[in-house]
């Protein structure tokens, strides 16, 4: 059966523009990152990915080592791009990463010149495109100097092989730093993906959010959820145990008050009609630095739950006031 997109689509999604920059998102990216490369069958995926199309979802994240097993969600996503989205390239935002293990050996990972040269024409064979719209550095490289990884990004874009550079991962002051050097070779830097919720607000404290606007850069937001946390599924408490990603570990050193906190959090929610997490995606868009909020989802009903927010995105200041009592 041939797929043709809702013709409403882009009524179901609101849209912000990146700083003052002509890139677009919707307020909601899917993000490949777990559950949709070879750890699912492809016909769930691509169902899964289609649905967020019809929803007004075009933009969707990936990066060389997702998977589970290295590029394999990248070809997941080639997969349903050749077979369904290819007519609708001028729409999509595909962007792509580089810089975690891609491969064996010591060239297969960080962000030298040959590493990020390499990986890119990987990732654009394994999603058959012969560009893609943003392409990220995926991590800090303490061993190669700044100015070699981002002249390998600029000669990406010089190439044609990328419309916009970005980071991720990178803290306030390495942003500012390669930003400076993004300025000077007039480099398309779009921004910081970066993990940021309501739990793990760094973004604000270090003055993330701010070097970015000075810069003309956004924020694309990771981990809006917490691994789950920001959800109704802990409020009877975390596991010690529990994996959570490094940007949230600090969460373990008070598992009681964390609990406490989303207790209180998820009765806030509840009075604004909501559910925890569709307040905690709601509030992440609060400010208009934060371009979108990167989520996966695995099955149609978790993605539909997830962007119900959209319906009910604002917040009177007394609720943000509670809401920073509260995470105080």
């Amino acid at each position: 059966m041939v797929y043709a997109a809702d013709e409403q689509r882009y009524e179901k999604m609101p849209y912000r523009r990146v700083a003052d920059t002509g890139m677009i998102l919707p307020a909601v990216s899917f993000g490949l990152w777990r559950g949709l490369g070879d750890e699912r069958p492809l016909a769930n995926s691509r169902e899964v990915m289609l649905k967020a199309f019809d929803n007004g979802i075009f933009s969707f994240d990936n990066a060389s080592n997702y998977g589970p097993s290295n590029g394999t969600a990248e070809e997941t996503f080639g997969a349903v791009y050749q077979k369904d989205l290819h007519p609708y390239r001028n729409e999509l935002v595909i962007t792509t990463k580089a810089g975690y293990h891609m491969w064996p050996g010591p060239l297969g990972e960080f962000s030298g010149k040959k590493t990020l040269v390499a990986a890119l024409e990987l990732s654009l064979q394994r999603m058959h495109l012969d560009y893609v719209d943003i392409f990220y550095a995926h991590r800090w490289d303490p061993n190669t100097n700044l100015r070699e990884t981002a002249e390998a990004l600029d000669l990406l874009v010089r190439q044609g092989k990328a419309l916009y550079v970005g980071v991720s991962n990178y803290t306030t002051e390495q942003t500012a730093a390669i930003a400076e050097i993004f300025e000077e070779l007039h480099t398309p830097f779009i921004g910081n993906q970066v993990s940021y919720n309501m739990l793990n607000r760094e973004a604000e404290t270090t003055g993330l959010l701010d070097t970015l606007g000075a810069h003309h850069a956004g924020l694309v937001a990771y981990g809006p959820l917490a691994e789950g946390l920001l959800t109704d599924r802990y409020l009877g408490g975390i596991p010690s145990d529990m994996a959570v990603h490094r940007t949230n570990d600090f969460i373990k050193d008070d598992l009681s008050g964390s609990v406490m906190k989303l207790n209180r959090l998820n009765d806030l929610a509840a009075e604004r009609g909501q559910s925890l997490n569709q307040m905690a995606m709601a509030w992440l868009l609060r400010d208009d630095r934060v371009a979108s909020i990167v989520t996966g989802a695995t099955s149609i009903d978790h993605l539909l739950d997830n962007i119900k927010f959209t319906s009910n995105m604002d917040f009177s200041e007394s609720e943000l006031g509670q809401i920073d009592a509260i995470l105080k």
